[in-house]
């Protein structure tokens, strides 16, 4: 227990003092590699459905664990720290409590320059962005904020809590799978199924503890903790993923902003509801985002609380 907790505060310091390591291999940049090497003869010998899905999925993950075994394996034959300090540097580069924040820092910082908020926000949106005018910016920020709190903040951490290294190694093998093949098109609509489908089984937990953990930082910000709790209920739904609603409703909540609005990818309308009560502000500006993402601020070291108390139960692996 002792060395899985000194992993877990090991790896958030070191996100919170350097950030995502940026390089071409990383690790969850070899995980993709590994999803296009195994998908290729998969659908040369006809394994392009779901069960090839499956089967894909199984080489991915395994892939992963099978280095990170091997490699831990062999250092520890040289020394049980050299060991420790491979698992460290990937729960290091697994964990992403930093890199959100400091793109939606970038976007504040340049929001009088349009053509640079839409290259960040290339980094933060699957969406067209090309259509966006400021305050719709502004709310496609804040949404991927609130939505990648679940997905790249609170399920890793808390696998790694509940879990040990392995969990995190699963979660991020399960949402690299899922933005390589994990889209509804002719293509991947049944070969990813097994990565969509994962994906929206490991964050479904995390994602409905996201919305008191937002009303938690709300209530210390002094902003809006009941709307927070009270919004997913309502406008969960706005979103076809099972998970994001969850986290943006209660974001939308806690700010007490409508969220969402006209939202164009590849050219096409997919929806032009918002997230959040009609007398709520959309037209929102630098000032609205400043309050995101200290909520987000507050939201990490919060996470990092309960992630702890995961720990101490004795429900973490330690390896």
């Amino acid at each position: 227990m002792t060395e899985h907790l000194a992993l877990i505060i090991g790896a958030c310091l070191l996100d919170a003092a350097f950030g995502d390591p940026v390089y071409r291999l990383h690790p969850v940049r070899l995980i993709g590699d590994a999803s296009s090497l195994f998908e290729r003869p998969l659908f040369a010998m006809g394994f392009d459905g779901r069960w090839g899905g499956v089967l894909h999925w199984l080489l991915v993950v395994g892939a992963a664990f099978a280095v990170w075994l091997g490699v831990r394996s062999a250092l520890e034959t040289l020394h049980p720290g050299l060991a420790f300090v491979w698992d460290l540097y990937l729960a290091y580069s697994f964990l992403c409590l930093r890199g959100l924040v400091e793109q939606g820092w970038r976007v504040l910082r340049d929001l009088d320059d349009p053509a640079a908020v839409r290259e960040h926000l290339k980094m933060l949106v699957g969406r067209d962005t090309a259509r966006l005018d400021r305050p719709g910016m502004v709310r496609a920020t804040i949404e991927s904020l609130s939505e990648n709190l679940t997905d790249g903040v609170l399920t890793p951490l808390w696998a790694l809590c509940l879990f040990g290294l392995p969990g995190l190694i699963l979660v991020k093998s399960v949402s690299t799978l899922d933005s390589m093949i994990g889209y509804k098109n002719a293509r991947y609509a049944r070969f990813g199924w097994a990565g969509a489908r994962s994906d929206d089984l490991v964050h479904w937990l995390p994602a409905r503890l996201s919305v008191p953990l937002i009303a938690a930082a709300a209530a210390i910000l002094r902003q809006h903790p009941l709307l927070a709790l009270e919004a997913p209920f309502h406008y969960r739904d706005r979103l076809p993923s099972p998970n994001s609603g969850w986290s943006e409703a209660a974001c939308a909540g806690a700010l007490r902003v409508r969220l969402l609005g006209p939202l164009w990818r590849n050219g096409q309308l997919l929806t032009n509801d918002y997230i959040g009560d009609l007398d709520w502000p959309f037209d929102l500006d630098g000032a609205d985002l400043r309050r995101a993402l200290m909520l987000m601020l507050i939201c990490y070291p919060l996470a990092i609380g309960v992630g702890m108390v995961f720990a101490s139960w004795g429900l973490g692996v330690a390896m």
